[in-house]
Protein backbone atom coordinates (compact mmCIF):
# COMPACT_ATOMS: atom_id res chain seq x y z
CA UNK A 1 0.00 0.00 0.00
CA UNK A 2 1.27 3.45 -0.87
CA UNK A 3 1.85 5.94 1.94
CA UNK A 4 -0.51 8.22 0.01
CA UNK A 5 -3.43 5.78 0.06
CA UNK A 6 -5.54 8.18 2.12
CA UNK A 7 -3.64 11.46 1.94
CA UNK A 8 -2.82 11.53 -1.78
CA UNK A 9 -5.65 9.73 -3.54
CA UNK A 10 -4.04 6.29 -3.52
CA UNK A 11 -0.98 7.47 -5.41
CA UNK A 12 2.66 7.25 -4.42
CA UNK A 13 3.65 10.35 -2.45
CA UNK A 14 6.42 10.87 -5.02
CA UNK A 15 4.09 10.62 -8.04
CA UNK A 16 4.97 13.35 -10.55
CA UNK A 17 1.96 14.96 -12.25
CA UNK A 18 2.32 18.21 -14.22
CA UNK A 19 -1.14 19.28 -13.03
CA UNK A 20 -0.91 18.33 -9.34
CA UNK A 21 1.91 18.86 -6.85
CA UNK A 22 2.66 15.88 -4.64
CA UNK A 23 3.23 16.47 -0.88
CA UNK A 24 7.03 16.68 -1.27
CA UNK A 25 6.69 19.28 -4.03
CA UNK A 26 4.19 21.23 -1.93
CA UNK A 27 6.52 21.37 1.06
CA UNK A 28 9.44 22.54 -1.10
CA UNK A 29 7.29 25.20 -2.76
CA UNK A 30 5.68 26.54 0.43
CA UNK A 31 8.79 26.65 2.61
CA UNK A 32 10.88 27.80 -0.34
CA UNK A 33 8.66 30.81 -0.85
CA UNK A 34 8.97 31.72 2.83
CA UNK A 35 12.64 30.96 3.44
CA UNK A 36 13.92 32.54 0.22
CA UNK A 37 13.48 35.98 1.82
CA UNK A 38 16.03 35.08 4.51
CA UNK A 39 18.62 33.37 2.29
CA UNK A 40 21.55 35.64 1.45
CA UNK A 41 23.14 33.78 -1.46
CA UNK A 42 20.31 31.56 -2.69
CA UNK A 43 22.57 28.50 -2.69
CA UNK A 44 20.77 25.51 -1.18
CA UNK A 45 22.41 22.15 -0.45
CA UNK A 46 19.76 19.52 -1.26
CA UNK A 47 20.03 15.78 -0.68
CA UNK A 48 17.99 12.63 -1.10
CA UNK A 49 18.04 9.57 1.15
CA UNK A 50 16.37 6.23 1.70
CA UNK A 51 16.68 4.99 -1.88
CA UNK A 52 17.98 1.57 -2.95
CA UNK A 53 21.51 2.84 -3.63
CA UNK A 54 22.11 4.70 -0.36
CA UNK A 55 19.80 2.70 1.93
CA UNK A 56 20.19 4.03 5.49
CA UNK A 57 23.93 4.61 5.26
CA UNK A 58 24.40 7.65 3.01
CA UNK A 59 22.70 10.53 1.25
CA UNK A 60 22.99 11.62 -2.38
CA UNK A 61 23.19 15.22 -3.63
CA UNK A 62 20.48 16.59 -5.89
CA UNK A 63 23.28 18.20 -7.90
CA UNK A 64 26.70 16.65 -8.38
CA UNK A 65 28.10 20.14 -8.95
CA UNK A 66 27.05 21.29 -5.48
CA UNK A 67 24.20 23.47 -4.30
CA UNK A 68 20.90 24.18 -6.00
CA UNK A 69 20.37 27.77 -7.13
CA UNK A 70 17.29 28.71 -5.14
CA UNK A 71 14.21 26.72 -4.22
CA UNK A 72 12.92 26.70 -7.79
CA UNK A 73 16.06 24.79 -8.73
CA UNK A 74 15.53 22.41 -5.78
CA UNK A 75 12.05 21.66 -7.09
CA UNK A 76 13.28 21.19 -10.65
CA UNK A 77 16.02 18.82 -9.49
CA UNK A 78 13.50 16.85 -7.42
CA UNK A 79 11.26 16.51 -10.47
CA UNK A 80 14.15 15.19 -12.57
CA UNK A 81 15.56 12.81 -9.96
CA UNK A 82 12.37 11.27 -8.60
CA UNK A 83 11.30 9.17 -11.62
CA UNK A 84 14.77 7.56 -11.70
CA UNK A 85 15.07 6.75 -7.99
CA UNK A 86 14.18 3.31 -6.69
CA UNK A 87 12.55 3.88 -3.32
CA UNK A 88 13.64 1.71 -0.44
CA UNK A 89 14.11 1.61 3.31
CA UNK A 90 14.76 1.58 6.17
CA UNK A 91 14.50 5.22 7.24
CA UNK A 92 17.44 6.79 9.04
CA UNK A 93 17.85 10.56 9.30
CA UNK A 94 21.29 10.37 10.94
CA UNK A 95 23.38 10.52 7.72
CA UNK A 96 21.41 13.55 6.54
CA UNK A 97 21.80 15.33 9.88
CA UNK A 98 25.54 14.63 9.93
CA UNK A 99 25.78 15.98 6.37
CA UNK A 100 24.11 19.20 7.57
CA UNK A 101 26.49 19.40 10.54
CA UNK A 102 29.44 19.15 8.14
CA UNK A 103 28.02 22.01 6.05
CA UNK A 104 27.63 24.20 9.14
CA UNK A 105 31.21 23.40 10.17
CA UNK A 106 32.51 24.34 6.71
CA UNK A 107 30.50 27.54 6.28
CA UNK A 108 30.49 28.64 9.94
CA UNK A 109 26.96 29.94 9.30
CA UNK A 110 23.51 29.19 10.72
CA UNK A 111 21.51 26.71 8.65
CA UNK A 112 18.01 25.21 8.70
CA UNK A 113 17.74 21.54 7.77
CA UNK A 114 14.30 20.66 6.40
CA UNK A 115 13.63 16.91 6.25
CA UNK A 116 10.53 15.75 4.36
CA UNK A 117 9.69 12.11 4.98
CA UNK A 118 6.93 9.55 5.41
CA UNK A 119 6.72 6.67 7.82
CA UNK A 120 8.45 5.70 11.02
CA UNK A 121 12.17 6.01 11.60
CA UNK A 122 13.68 2.54 11.90
CA UNK A 123 17.11 3.70 13.12
CA UNK A 124 15.69 5.65 16.03
CA UNK A 125 18.77 5.58 18.29
CA UNK A 126 21.11 6.82 15.55
CA UNK A 127 18.68 9.58 14.64
CA UNK A 128 18.27 10.69 18.27
CA UNK A 129 22.05 10.76 18.76
CA UNK A 130 22.45 12.83 15.59
CA UNK A 131 19.85 15.37 16.74
CA UNK A 132 21.65 15.72 20.08
CA UNK A 133 25.00 16.13 18.30
CA UNK A 134 23.47 18.78 16.01
CA UNK A 135 22.55 20.89 19.05
CA UNK A 136 26.26 21.71 19.41
CA UNK A 137 26.10 23.66 16.15
CA UNK A 138 24.19 26.55 14.57
CA UNK A 139 21.65 24.21 13.02
CA UNK A 140 17.87 23.98 13.29
CA UNK A 141 16.07 20.83 12.16
CA UNK A 142 12.50 20.79 10.85
CA UNK A 143 10.99 17.36 10.18
CA UNK A 144 7.89 17.50 7.98
CA UNK A 145 5.82 14.32 8.08
CA UNK A 146 3.81 13.51 4.94
CA UNK A 147 1.61 10.56 4.04
CA UNK A 148 -0.68 8.28 5.98
CA UNK A 149 1.66 6.82 8.60
CA UNK A 150 2.12 8.33 12.05
CA UNK A 151 5.65 9.59 12.52
CA UNK A 152 7.74 9.68 15.66
CA UNK A 153 8.07 13.12 17.21
CA UNK A 154 11.51 13.33 18.81
CA UNK A 155 10.89 16.84 20.06
CA UNK A 156 10.21 16.23 23.73
CA UNK A 157 12.41 13.19 24.30
CA UNK A 158 15.90 14.65 23.95
CA UNK A 159 16.74 16.37 27.25
CA UNK A 160 20.50 16.26 26.64
CA UNK A 161 20.44 18.80 23.80
CA UNK A 162 22.23 22.13 24.26
CA UNK A 163 19.16 23.89 22.84
CA UNK A 164 15.76 22.93 21.43
CA UNK A 165 16.91 22.44 17.84
CA UNK A 166 14.11 20.22 16.49
CA UNK A 167 10.56 20.85 15.28
CA UNK A 168 8.14 18.22 13.95
CA UNK A 169 5.20 19.19 11.75
CA UNK A 170 2.48 16.89 10.40
CA UNK A 171 1.91 18.39 6.94
CA UNK A 172 -1.58 17.00 6.32
CA UNK A 173 -2.87 17.49 9.86
CA UNK A 174 -1.88 21.17 9.99
CA UNK A 175 -3.43 21.90 6.60
CA UNK A 176 -6.63 19.89 7.13
CA UNK A 177 -8.51 22.43 9.25
CA UNK A 178 -6.76 25.66 8.30
CA UNK A 179 -8.51 28.46 6.46
CA UNK A 180 -5.25 29.20 4.63
CA UNK A 181 -3.46 25.83 4.57
CA UNK A 182 -0.17 26.99 3.04
CA UNK A 183 0.25 29.85 5.49
CA UNK A 184 -0.74 27.69 8.46
CA UNK A 185 1.85 25.09 7.51
CA UNK A 186 4.64 27.66 7.02
CA UNK A 187 3.87 29.28 10.38
CA UNK A 188 3.82 25.94 12.20
CA UNK A 189 7.04 24.76 10.56
CA UNK A 190 9.01 27.93 11.24
CA UNK A 191 7.54 29.08 14.56
CA UNK A 192 10.55 28.03 16.65
CA UNK A 193 13.22 29.33 14.28
CA UNK A 194 13.63 32.83 15.85
CA UNK A 195 14.30 31.38 19.32
CA UNK A 196 16.54 28.67 17.90
CA UNK A 197 18.55 31.24 15.95
CA UNK A 198 19.03 33.31 19.12
CA UNK A 199 20.17 30.19 21.00
CA UNK A 200 23.01 29.68 18.51
CA UNK A 201 24.44 33.19 18.87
Amino acid sequence: MYQGQMSFGGRSLHHIDPDLLNPYQQVIAILGETLSHFDDDGLIPAFGFGDASTSEKRVFPFKESGCCDGFTDVLQCYNLITPRVKLSGPTNFAPLIHQAIDIVKQTKAYHILVIVADGQVTSERATRDAIVEASKYALSIILVGVGDDTMQDFDDNLPSRLFDNFQFVDFHQVRATAQNPDTAFAVQALMEIPDQFKATR
